[in-house]
């Protein structure tokens, strides 16, 4: 584009704005088009009549200028470049150390193996997300603490596997076996413990862990321990959504404590999927020791000490032999003698035995043979062992409970009782009804929750409930609702019939490893009951999108 210049038409004097005190010059301010179809722009002229030098010094104070910028561009360039050196040597060392740790265990040299980047990763993980958890579980407190224990030990015994296992040679799956029975005995404490707690205020929480723990067996598995984990986490769905269901708008560290277990279960899949993929991962260099499960072990072992004493001496075969028959021998020995002497006494040898008098003759006495029976006293055998066969049949009976405790209502080891109301009751309130038996509970007003665990032929009836009514390890219970009830849950239970109002029809009816169970829906006029089965049978098929679809089936 063509530049058109203009002169100025008329020059602006300012003598203020002179350059130098000692010359004429003067700066004039002009518009000039530098295109025809645009706005004019500014020019500045400088006159100068007395031919002062200002292109020398406008060149001088431009040639500064420049340099002080290309000076601090230089210092700039020059710390970027030394930021950038300083984190390549830092990495080059990180995967040295990194690479020596591993071959360094590879060429059987063991001291290196906390270094390894597997251990160091699973350090991370416990030492991070796990530690965050912990700490949670400890404010919450009470059996969450107790429990999230027993899983820190099981935590502190997988890591010394991995350790031992980095440090050894794959053993013998006999060898294995005998380790993992041991390691299960540390996840079968978790799970009992929940078994021993059913009546905590926490039992959600204990069974959301119980029923993921099982993850920390990965160990075990192959070739996709990951997917295992991920399984496992999955397992614990049910309970953690009760969990975040009762504490959502109650306690926010309940909410926190969920997401931060699930956390660590997701964390231990991907480190499981990156260090383990297949597998757990051995030492297969030709210098790697065995495996030796008597090093895993919870707790370090005295460094100083005596030897322990050693185990008495083991007789030989011969030696048993011989001892086994000397003393049978000096028993028959023994006993013959004894027959010998008393068929030495000849006729007085009966003098012992007693008398049977006319009254406990059975040919006198037709009473005896009717009744078959044998007078009292005559008999201490039979006597003795009928004693021991009627305390051995005789079941415990653990005392009767019906009492409010701390916002709960307690109904333990009734029997045959067909009289038992709560009243009073207010929203806080829970119900927990354990190992009743042929009874009959009433629960009148709106409460909160209502379990049935491990109860035979029991009846439940209530007016509403806020959350859920659930059954655990039951047979033949029943349940009707006078009002609303959100969720009926239905677990390891053999007969269930629920019987549900004209305002409860919107309820969910979860099902789970249980059989026989029936819900009763009620006509328009409420005054007959339609019987619907749950389905106990289903049939899972993958899909076009290779994806599992089940249905509920009656025949497959």
């Amino acid at each position: 584009m063509s530049r058109i210049y203009h002169p100025p038409s008329k020059q602006v004097h300012h003598p203020a704005n002179t350059i130098s005190s000692s010359s004429n010059a003067s700066v004039s301010i002009n518009k000039v088009n530098l295109n025809p179809t645009t706005a004019a722009s500014t020019k500045i002229y400088v006159n100068n009549p007395s031919n002062a030098p200002l292109d020398d010094k406008r060149s001088e104070s431009a040639d500064s200028k420049m340099s002080a910028e290309l000076v601090d561009r230089m210092e700039k360039l020059v710390t970027r470049m030394e930021k950038a050196t300083s984190k390549l040597e830092n990495f080059s060392s990180e995967s040295v150390g990194a690479k020596s740790a591993t071959e360094s265990i590879q060429n059987g040299s063991h001291d290196n193996t906390e270094e390894l980047p597997s251990i160091i990763a699973f350090d991370e993980l416990i030492n991070s997300k796990f530690s965050s958890f912990k700490d949670l579980s400890n404010k919450i407190g009470g059996d969450v603490k107790t429990i999230v224990d027993l899983v820190e030990n099981a935590f502190k015994l997988e890591r010394k596997f991995l350790v031992e296992a980095a440090r050894s040679v794959q053993p013998s799956q006999d060898a294995l076996m005998k380790f993992l029975q041991q390691y299960s005995k540390s996840i079968e404490e978790v799970q009992s413990f929940r078994g021993k707690n059913r009546s905590s205020a926490f039992f959600n929480h204990l069974s959301a862990i119980s029923e993921s723990i099982g993850a920390l067996g990965w160990i075990a598995v192959s070739p996709t321990p990951a997917p295992y984990v991920k399984e496992m986490s999955d397992a614990a769905q049910f309970y953690t959504n009760r969990v975040l269901k009762d504490y959502k708008e109650k306690d926010a560290n309940h909410v926190q404590w969920v997401k931060q277990w699930l956390q660590v279960l997701s964390e231990l899949q991907a480190y499981v999927k990156q260090h383990h993929t297949t597998g757990v991962t051995w030492n297969s260099s030709k210098k790697s020791m065995q495996f030796d499960a008597s090093k895993i072990v919870l707790g370090s072992a005295p460094s100083g000490g005596c030897a322990p004493p050693p185990p008495p001496p083991v007789m030989s075969l011969e030696e048993l032999l011989a001892d086994d028959s000397k003393s049978k021998s000096s028993t028959n020995k023994a006993n013959t003698d004894a027959l010998f002497a008393e068929l030495s006494k000849g006729s007085d040898i009966t003098k012992s035995l007693k008398k049977v008098t006319d009254d406990q003759k059975t040919h006198k006495n037709p009473n005896l043979r009717a009744g078959n029976t044998v007078p009292s006293g005559t008999n201490s055998l039979t006597n003795s062992s009928s004693s021991l066969q009627s305390k051995s049949t005789t079941v415990i009976q653990k005392p009767p409970v019906f009492e409010l405790a701390d916002k709960k209502w307690k109904i333990e080891n009734q029997l045959n009782r067909n009289d038992l109301v709560i009243e009073d009751t207010d929203l806080k309130q829970t119900v927990y009804i354990y190992q009743c038996k042929e009874c009959t509970i009433t629960v009148k007003g709106k409460i909160n929750s209502i379990i049935v665990d491990s109860c035979n032929r029991v009846g439940l009836l209530f007016d509403d409930v806020l959350s859920t009514v659930e059954f655990i390890n039951s047979k033949s219970v029943q349940m009707q609702v006078l009002g609303k009830v959100p969720t009926v849950s239905i677990e390891k239970t053999d007969g269930c019939q629920v019987y549900l109002s004209r305002n409860s029809l919107n309820s969910e009816i979860v099902t789970s490893k249980s059989s026989s169970m029936n819900v009763l829906i009620p006509n328009e006029n409420d005054d007959e009951f339609s019987e619907y089965p749950v389905p106990e049978q289903f049939k899972t098929i993958i899909n076009s999108s290779r994806k599992l679809t089940t249905q509920p089936t009656e025949s497959v």
